[in-house]
């Protein structure tokens, strides 16, 4: 079961390389005609792209981290590694979103005239459609993976294929007497950089505070409930090594059972999680229910 989890995070390395060269050729072009065809929707898209690659290699390097088998200094593992390069990525990408925002405001208030050429949206059009495609593809390897990660840059693909298209918006408006609307787009692709970065950031840092969702503590309990010679839960923890969920649970056992049959109840507790919720790990933890 443990090799099959790196058998998996080596297969999603595919989606993170896959999601690299997208960007550098999407980005290459877009800031090439973004600067040719006078578009700062489209400069600040392909920004954008530029950031996205620094957080796909990221997510690479996290992902080939953590098949790092555990050691003596890491004895559970280096699972939490592609964590901590999300987290970096997310302050890269603050950064880039704030210069673009501060770029785009500056051409609103220097009152600019000129509209962008109409290649900036045929590029925008080419540029979304590309990045819908690496969206499906990412999607689908991360549900067969079962990965945080990939999902993770699957969303980000989605985004910035909407990202596209609001800049295509932006220059197509600003071909009809509307020159502002092109900078006020770049505006909210800035805003969109940001909003993408917290989002990063705070799950990151959920994740690596042993941030655990409550209804899914909720389902354990319930499950492990279900099963015959449970008495009932008297606390149930779980944490987050990059994908993999770990569980402490402490169950109520009748008080005169023997160890072994006791052990065996555990055992059943920790196959039933496993079984139901692919959880990585499970501590049971045994006290007497009083009659």
């Amino acid at each position: 079961m443990e090799q099959q989890r790196y058998d998996n995070l080596k297969l999603g390395e595919r989606g993170a390389i896959i999601s690299i060269l997208a960007y550098i050729c999407l980005s290459a072009i877009k800031l090439f005609i973004g600067f040719t065809a006078n578009s700062e929707a489209l400069k600040a898209d392909g920004l954008n792209n530029t950031t996205d690659i620094i957080a796909s290699i990221a997510v690479l390097i996290g992902l080939r981290m953590s098949q790092k088998s555990a050691d003596h200094d890491h004895p559970y593992g280096h699972w939490r590694a592609e964590t901590i390069a999300s987290l970096i990525a997310s302050f890269i990408m603050i950064a880039v979103g704030i210069q673009v925002l501060i770029g785009a405001i500056s051409s609103v208030f220097e009152g600019r005239q000129d509209s962008p050429d109409l290649i900036s949206a045929w590029i925008g059009v080419f540029c979304a459609i590309i990045m819908f495609f690496v969206y499906r593809y990412n999607k689908n390897l991360a549900n067969k993976i079962k990965s945080q990660a990939v999902m993770a840059a699957a969303k980000d693909n989605l985004s910035d294929a909407i990202v596209s298209i609001g800049t295509v918006v932006g220059i197509v408006g600003a071909q009809f007497n509307l020159p502002w609307l092109d900078p006020l787009t770049a505006i909210a692709v800035g805003l969109i950089i940001c909003k993408t970065a917290w989002d990063i950031f705070r799950d990151a840092t959920h994740n690596l505070s042993d941030g655990f969702d409550v209804e899914t503590l909720a389902a354990y309990e319930k499950t492990v409930l279900s099963i015959s010679d449970v008495e009932g839960v008297k606390d149930v923890k779980a944490r987050n090594y990059g994908s993999n969920p770990v569980v402490d649970i402490v169950i109520l056992v009748k008080s005169d059972l023997d160890i072994q049959e006791a052990h065996d109840i555990s055992t059943r507790v920790e196959d039933e999680l496993k079984r139901v919720y692919d959880v990585y790990d499970v501590q049971v933890h045994i006290e007497p229910h009083a009659i």
